[in-house]
């Protein structure tokens, strides 16, 4: 094996993508040294490559404030054959196609012993304060941060470590509820699309996904999304309310932007459960007493755990997910596609593929 990869880098905050030359890393103990063949690309790999996020009135929340220290391979979607172990990784073969959990905590703090890494406070995760799968080559450091491919199509596993669990996450915040119950989610791309699977996977009837995007609505309804809303008229509030048969008891915003997030405060009903996912940003302000009377639950949704991890392969391997709708381009293409994502020209997934 050569002793060098190559790395699709961020190598400076705002601008394209660099190929650069590291060594292959060696791998000790419990870790696993995996060869990347499939990446998926996500809307935060845009923020992070952005260098900040918009936390509202004009405030920006800068990346590099996370710790994060260039130069790094974006890219937490990441499914991949093992070429190495350390001497401690018990049960994991070589040659196996794993499908990666990214989320990586400290390892020793109390949520990290429970196996919600993703809640940890000092994150590790790897497209973010380590190599994602922009670069050839990643380390998983333990055999538990891994689930077997399977016989499942690995341009849409490799979804599952970001897409998947994020989905399954929040879809389970809003839960029990009827099955012909209005869910309205907001945001008709790769998270939104996946969302509609995991609903169906639970047996859940009345969808309706809200975009300013036809043709990202056309392929939700191909998904199965009971009722679709184009939210850029004057109307929006009127005609989701409309088909939601509204106020709304359920409703994830994949968007989570100033202005989705006002439009679901005034929508939602009481008893709600909202849940926050995307990070397009901004702030809007909340009567505190209107929350108390409306009996309102918000939750911030970051991504998901490593259970859910392997329920969301589980339930694929069950056939009870549908498949997310997934583009393939070559690995090289790395800038083309995070191009493609920014212009709003992609439906569901975009995947890189080595």
């Amino acid at each position: 094996m050569a002793n060098s990869m190559d790395v699709w880098a961020l190598t400076a905050w705002g601008e394209g993508l660099e190929k650069i030359i590291q060594p292959i890393p060696k791998v000790k103990g419990t870790e696993i040294l995996i060869k990347v063949t499939h990446a998926g690309i996500c809307h935060s790999d845009l923020h992070t490559a952005e260098g900040f996020y918009d936390t509202g009135k004009g405030q920006k929340f800068y990346v590099k404030d996370r710790g994060i220290k260039l130069p790094v391979a974006l890219g937490h979607e990441i499914l991949g054959v093992v070429t190495g172990t350390g001497e401690d990784a018990v049960h994991i073969a070589i040659g196996s196609r794993q499908i990666v959990y990214p989320w990586l905590g400290c390892g020793s703090c109390t949520r990290c012993h429970q196996e919600e890494d993703n809640l940890c406070a000092a994150q590790n995760g790897l497209g973010t304060k380590q190599n994602g799968g922009f670069a050839e080559y990643v380390v998983v450091p333990h055999p538990k941060y891994l689930v077997d491919l399977g016989n499942l199509n690995p341009s849409v596993a490799c979804t599952f470590g970001c897409s998947g669990i994020t989905t399954l996450s929040a879809v389970r915040k809003i839960m029990p509820l009827p099955s012909d119950e209005p869910v309205l989610l907001i945001g008709a791309g790769g998270l939104g699309l996946a969302a509609i699977s995991v609903l169906k996977s639970f047996g859940h009837e009345f969808i309706v996904t809200a975009d300013i995007n036809d043709e990202k609505l056309a392929v939700a309804t191909a998904a199965g999304a009971t009722k679709t809303v184009n939210t850029t008229g004057p109307s929006a509030y009127e005609d989701i309310l409309a088909a939601t048969n509204g106020p709304v008891l359920a409703v994830i915003d994949f968007v989570n932007s100033s202005s989705t997030a006002s439009l679901v405060n005034n929508l939602v009903a009481k008893g709600a459960k909202w849940v926050q996912v995307g990070v397009m940003g901004g702030s809007i302000e909340l009567s505190l007493v209107a929350n108390i009377f409306k009996g309102l639950t918000i939750y911030s949704n970051i991504t998901g755990n490593l259970e859910e991890l392997r329920d969301v392969v589980k339930l694929a391997k069950e056939g009870k997910l549908g498949p997310l709708p997934v583009q393939e381009m070559p690995w090289d293409s790395a800038n083309e596609a995070m191009d493609l994502l920014r212009a709003g020209k992609v439906s569901g997934r975009l995947i890189l593929v080595k």
